[in-house]
């Protein structure tokens, strides 16, 4: 595993676009993550949490601020953050390559960055996530959603990271799958220490999932809060407040305690 596994951002600001089209997706974003804690990041869907996540894996590269990853800039390229940091995408039937068996898919970082015996390396990343070597020669289409996600987190694994970059990991896959893929998730950072960063929508799955989160809408963190205070049920803020009751289902009383008729 490589480096400490630590995350520091600072005043990331984001912005697409340019003159009055511009959109302003990240504003101000600061927060930090120990080694081995798991750390979330909600809002609703263009709050801008996936985009600080793009950031921090390398994919958006036009951002002001600084971002580190175990000490080391973002902003640098340095080639030895792939090794630190892997991402893990939202949707796991467009991730993989349709044309890519599992095995070619879970060998290609190692090819990349030139490390050896891929073959027991490939066996190992599919057990550690719950497939086993039957599975190496499949194509994507020979997958359920859930097999297919697995296999984006051995891939994401294969490097032996210290940080995991999580993009709403279970938001595409049915219901009853999706407390598997968590179960997993957890499990590794268990076995493994490793630090995630979790960007989801939903409350429930961050208050299962991590030590703290932030609070995100339209672009800037709004509140930061140990997730022992979510399930508490005490944020400061009213957007947070909103999240949780979203969070719990609908129900007839409070949606009726909502309504205005102004």
């Amino acid at each position: 595993m490589s480096g400490d596994g630590s995350v520091t951002v600072r005043d990331l600001s984001v912005r697409f676009g340019r003159g009055s089209q511009a959109v302003h997706a990240v504003r101000g974003v600061s927060f930090s993550v120990a080694p081995g804690e798991s750390f979330g990041l909600v809002g609703e869907s263009g709050s801008g949490k996936s985009t600080v996540l793009r950031v921090l894996a390398g994919l958006n590269q036009d951002w002001q601020g600084t971002a580190t990853i175990s000490g080391l800039d973002v902003a640098s390229g340095d080639r030895r953050l792939p090794r630190i940091a892997q991402m893990v995408f939202q949707d796991p039937y467009a991730s993989l390559h349709p044309r890519h068996t599992v095995d070619r898919t879970l060998a290609e970082p190692l090819a990349i960055h030139g490390i050896g015996d891929a073959s027991r390396r490939v066996e190992q990343a599919l057990m550690a996530v719950g497939l086993g070597p039957g599975f190496r020669f499949r194509y994507p289409n020979q997958l359920s959603g859930g097999q297919r996600q697995r296999v984006a987190i051995a891939r994401a694994l294969m490097l032996e990271p210290s940080v995991l970059l999580l993009d709403e990991p279970t938001s595409a896959l049915d219901v009853s799958v999706q407390a598997e893929i968590l179960n997993l998730l957890h499990r590794l950072r268990r076995e493994r220490g490793l630090t995630m960063l979790l960007v989801s929508h939903n409350l429930a799955v961050i208050a299962h999932m991590c030590d703290r989160l932030a609070v995100m809408n339209r672009g800037a963190i709004v509140e930061e809060m140990a997730v022992a205070a979510l399930r508490r049920g005490e944020p400061r803020e009213a957007y947070t407040r909103q999240l949780l009751l979203a969070s719990l289902g609908y129900d007839r009383a409070v949606a009726a305690s909502m309504v205005s008729y102004d």
